[in-house]
């Protein structure tokens, strides 16, 4: 995420425009393995939050059976909020984290 800040330096004789680019750190949302939840439940629940595609859907499920942990979806803080209550809603175990 870029937010663009313009700082106005003057002079008697002249100005000058500095416009700097600052990049702010997405967050992200991680989904946790838990042994309750079936393989086929948490694609759904992919394809139902985020709108995935399917293969999508099955290669987030596999990483997160497989690795213990995903990252499924990073960005604005706020959405990354919401998308991990929705996650939890859902009956997966989701955290958010700053990525560092």
């Amino acid at each position: 995420m870029k937010t663009l800040q313009r700082f106005q330096l003057s002079s008697e004789t002249d100005t000058d425009t500095i416009t700097r680019t600052v990049t702010k750190k997405p967050w992200k949302v991680i989904v946790w393995d838990d042994p309750v939840t079936p393989m086929r439940v948490v694609e759904v629940i992919f394809r139902k939050i985020f709108g995935y595609p399917d293969a999508k859907c099955t290669q987030l499920m596999l990483t997160v059976h497989h690795e213990g942990k995903a990252v499924v979806w990073d960005g604005a803080q706020e959405r990354a909020i919401h998308f991990c209550t929705q996650l939890q809603a859902a009956g997966l175990v989701a955290s958010v984290e700053e990525d560092k």
